[in-house]
């Protein structure tokens, strides 16, 4: 809820993952079909997506270490991680930025998940 953060993570997210999660977090289209490669699209990260599904210590960490090093097994994805280009602060701000767009149900519902991951 800091105004300062989500305004950063704004300016972060929009230079650092628009161009695939989308402008308005809206994601690449048909995010749940495999593409032709066996991965998956950018999932949106606004109220329709999965994202709010996942606990903040997981966001994070997919986020820093990209998507195949947090499932592991050899999962394949698109998503890289962050952390040799963005800080962890600036993670943090991103990760604002996206939940601060979220209705108050689903932020509510979001935190319940955090409470029950013992974040």
């Amino acid at each position: 809820d800091d105004a300062a953060v989500t305004a950063r993570g704004a300016e972060i997210y929009a230079e650092a993952c628009a161009s695939c999660h989308g402008d308005a977090l809206e994601g690449q289209p048909n995010w749940r079909e495999k593409l032709p490669n066996g991965r998956l699209p950018a999932p949106p990260h606004d109220e329709t997506g999965h994202t709010w599904h996942h606990p903040d210590a997981d966001l994070f960490a997919i986020t820093k270490q990209g998507t195949a090093a947090l499932v592991g097994g050899g999962y394949q994805s698109d998503m890289p991680g962050y952390g040799a280009i963005l800080s962890d602060d600036d993670i943090i701000a991103v990760l604002s930025f996206i939940k601060a767009s979220w209705p108050q149900e689903i932020r509510e519902r979001h935190d319940d998940i955090n409470r029950r991951a013992g974040r």
